[in-house]
């Protein structure tokens, strides 16, 4: 079979062809590397460059979904504000809460100091008014001579039980000077007689007197000694500060 005087040619230039190729397509594709580089906002003159630089265009599918992604963002947004209102407004009435059962337990423990306060104070008053009828019931049951010893002591025991200031030689100088110890005595004479009003008694009391500054538990019978010197006493204390301080018509 004769040799093919063209195969040796033949593929030498074939492969100067493919070398030729293969510097275009790898020029092609530094010149797409090298677009591809460049930023969209740069200034060209190539297709290429106008393709990378247009604005991205989103489907109505994905324009949903972005949607819908915002509009959970807003409303996540919105419960978080309202939670945070609702967590604002729980704390501001536990607060007043609080701030009422304060006020009310202290107003309770007021309530209960008063309370405790006046039912002291009754106590108290109670034990003195039982102390008194105590000392009133000693004085009334007490033994006392019928006489102007006797009705002295027993006035002044009476005396002493209401707080009235005077003492036994006090009264038994005004006694012996007023009436000579006499409880039925009266003056028939003097200013008060020619008014109208006698002195009576064992201390020479005027009815006036006697009625003004009669002391309870004793007799209203102004000739009744125990009564006529405890008056007489209860007067002269008022006027001059005790009995004892008198030495005198008074």
């Amino acid at each position: 079979m004769p040799k093919n005087p063209f195969t040796r040619g033949h593929s030498r230039a074939l492969t100067k062809r493919h070398k030729i190729a293969v510097a275009g397509v790898a020029t092609l594709g530094a010149a797409a590397v090298a677009f591809s580089a460049v930023p969209g906002n740069a200034e060209t003159t190539t297709s290429e460059a106008a393709t990378y630089s247009a604005p991205v265009k989103y489907s109505s599918e994905q324009l949903k979904g972005l949607q819908a992604d915002v509009s959970e963002q807003l409303a996540a947004k919105a419960l978080q504000g309202k939670a945070a209102e609702a967590k604002a407004k729980a704390e501001a009435a536990a607060k007043a809460k609080a701030k009422a059962a304060t006020a009310a337990k202290k107003k309770a423990a007021a309530a209960a100091a008063a309370k405790k306060a006046a039912h002291a104070r009754k106590a108290k008053e109670a034990a003195s008014r039982a102390a008194h009828r105590a000392r009133l019931k000693r004085a009334v049951h007490r033994s006392y001579a019928n006489n102007l010893d006797g009705w002295i002591k027993q006035s002044l025991d009476i005396m002493k039980s209401k707080g009235i200031p005077g003492s036994y030689n006090g009264l038994y100088r005004n006694i012996m000077r007023e009436s000579s110890g006499n409880p039925n005595a009266i003056n028939d004479w003097d200013i008060n007689a020619i008014n109208g009003i006698p002195s009576k008694g064992l201390l020479q009391v005027i009815p006036p007197t006697f009625q003004a500054y009669h002391v309870a538990g004793t007799s209203w019978n102004i000739y009744d000694p125990v009564a006529n010197i405890t008056a007489a006493a209860n007067y002269a204390a008022h006027r001059y500060g005790s009995m004892d301080n008198v030495n005198s018509a008074y």
